[in-house]
């Protein structure tokens, strides 16, 4: 791999940057190797592990100081909407799973964001009742949902945390402040986007004097963003959702053509939300509920593919992708037309999973060919009560969305597996003037057309596909596993496992190992790596797999090893992620 070298960046604390140090109040100067920052970290003392290595940094040194899991998370989050401002922040929302280790159990907050009380049925709709064109959706200010990242992060602390919110948000504030070295991710994302971000605020903070964007090495300071999260840390939460801040959103999102009110702000809340549970080979797995479609169709898959003993094909053998291909067909159209906000409507969440339901899914897939028409089941013949929704078509013109993932392991047993995001690359592109925030276009997630599970209803959350998981063995956590990437995410995380336990994979390789996709018959895409003469051999039996593989997912991953008291920690390549670890002197092997 060709290293890239970048100009030093500031911090208001000394980290180790491979073997650059990093010190306070330092001018950009020398040069920083980020391909340096290792993918792969074993430790006894804890583990940190991010897609970006500022952040991963971040997250370790609270736990080197102390702090615990649940902490490092809430360190980590700030930093990423500092450092990677096109995934994730407090614009948006997300899932973070928390286990905790003094009690053993498994909660999850839930900041998924919200629509406002303004939002209709019908609101993606042009005047002759079609859907507006996705690419025009996602930049109008309807597309934008109540955030619940901070809300999020501050419950978190409040239930978990052992440090105050004002030290945590301190690094990301620095980094605002004095700013970083822009990696080559979010430059990619910053010219990709430059018609959406060249709408609003957001031109004076990603592109120069003369509106060139701004490139990789490059210095990226949020003057307003360090505003906020001052503003933030002197005040807390209510400055976002009921003060100036929450004025100044409301304002900018009715500017730019939606609803929000200061008071859709004022009246937002997380909820707590317990996981959804299922086996695969022994291993308990919690992942994620409604609203989110992730947990339920990724037990679904595990449960249909538990019937094939896939691992008796080799791991790049054409019938498992076969398999993985049918079985993705299957889970989807029940995910289209049975996924929703459990607030609003009736999940057959029981039926999608009974043990019958799936012995009935598996038995539509054939080695011998592809099934022409896969469509959803009747789950609700497995359900006691509940009102089923009707099925709508969608147009198929949505693009998928990006976010991030991080997770943290603790000394203490606490164990965080965090999704989170703003949807699309800079969300809906609207920046808050004055105060550098960066905002969602998660309504997008609605169904356009309205009628069935996922259609848009007033302060109703929209069907997500977020699946941040983790798998016990004997009750204890042994993996954390989660991915962005949109509805493909669920088989991100679907494959990781199965390579992690099925294939019985080193945790790096499970996460490298080249990933496929498909939701129909006509949306089909897979990663390089995948073997030519494989995907001639599938298309030939109805599949479609293209000529160009694309990139699906960026995983983070932990595996902790409870018989040698160690985590091992891995970040995916797909980005400039890095894990770290905290190394304990004199830990007696078995102990955390």
């Amino acid at each position: 791999m060709l290293k890239k070298k970048w100009p030093a960046f500031v911090l208001g604390m000394t980290l180790i940057a491979g073997s650059f140090p990093v010190t306070a109040n330092a001018k950009p100067q020398g040069e920083i190797d980020y391909d340096s920052f290792p993918e792969v970290a074993e430790a006894n003392g804890g583990m940190v592990a991010t897609a970006h290595p500022l952040a991963t940094e971040i997250g370790r040194d609270v736990l080197k100081k102390g702090g615990n899991a649940i902490d490092a998370a809430v360190a980590i989050q700030f930093a990423l909407n500092v450092t990677e401002p096109m995934m994730s922040g407090i614009g948006g929302g997300g899932f973070m799973m928390v286990h905790d280790g003094a009690t053993g159990d498994t909660t999850i907050v839930n900041s998924r964001e919200r629509a406002p009380g303004g939002a209709t049925p019908d609101m993606f709709l042009d005047e002759n009742g079609n859907p507006i064109p996705f690419s025009e959706r996602v930049m109008h200010g309807t597309s934008v949902g109540v955030p619940g990242t901070l809300k999020g992060l501050e419950e978190a602390l409040d239930r978990w945390g052992s440090r105050p919110l004002e030290s945590l948000i301190g690094p990301a504030i620095k980094l605002a402040d004095h700013g970083f070295a822009i990696d080559p991710v979010l430059a990619d994302a910053i010219e990709d986007n430059e018609e959406k971000l060249k709408r609003s605020a957001a031109q004076e903070v990603f592109f120069d004097e003369s509106g060139e964007p701004l490139g990789e090495g490059e210095l990226l300071v949020q003057d307003d963003l360090a505003k906020t999260l001052k503003l933030i840390r002197s005040k807390g939460s209510d400055v976002f959702y009921e003060g100036p801040v929450a004025d100044a959103i409301a304002e900018t999102v009715q500017e730019f053509g939606g609803s929000m009110t200061r008071d859709d702000l004022a009246r937002y809340d997380v909820t707590i939300d317990e996981p959804i549970w299922g086996k695969y080979k022994g291993y308990d797995i919690a992942s994620m509920p409604p609203p989110s479609s992730g947990g339920v169709f990724l037990l679904q898959m595990l449960g249909i593919l538990d019937g094939f003993d896939l691992s008796q094909y080799d791991v790049k053998a054409w019938e498992k992708y076969h398999l993985l291909a049918e079985t993705m067909h299957l889970a989807y159209a029940d995910r289209a037309v049975y996924a929703g906000d459990p607030e609003f409507v009736d999940v057959p969440v029981n039926g999608l999973l009974d043990p019958r339901y799936i012995e009935e899914r598996r038995a539509l897939i054939s080695l011998d060919r592809v099934n022409p028409a896969p469509a959803a089941g009747d789950p609700w013949k497995y359900e006691s009560q509940g009102t089923p929704t009707a099925a709508v078509a969608q147009p198929e013109n949505t693009q998928y969305g990006e976010t991030t993932h991080f997770t943290v392991a603790d000394k203490y047993g606490n164990v965080v597996s965090y999704t989170t995001t703003i949807e699309q690359l800079f969300g809906s592109g609207i920046m808050v003037p004055g105060y550098g925030i960066v905002l969602n276009n998660e309504l997008t997630d609605f169904d356009a057309i309205p009628g069935g599970a996922n259609e848009v209803q007033p302060y109703k959350r929209p069907l997500s596909s977020m699946t941040p998981t983790i798998v016990y063995e004997d009750g204890k956590p042994v993996l954390t596993v989660g991915s962005p990437g949109g509805p493909t995410i669920i088989t991100s995380v679907l494959q990781t496992i199965l390579y992690a336990i099925e294939y019985d994979m080193d945790l790096k390789s499970a996460v490298e190992e080249p990933r496929i996709y498909t939701n129909s018959l006509t949306s089909y895409r897979y990663e390089d790596g995948m073997p030519a003469d494989v995907r001639a051999h599938l298309n030939s039996m109805g599949h479609r797999f293209g000529q160009a593989p694309v990139t699906i997912g960026n995983v983070q991953s932990i595996r902790i090893d409870h018989e040698n008291g160690t985590f091992l920690g891995v970040a995916d390549s797909s980005r400039s992620g890095s894990a770290a670890g905290i190394e304990l002197k004199g830990k007696k092997k078995g102990q955390h």
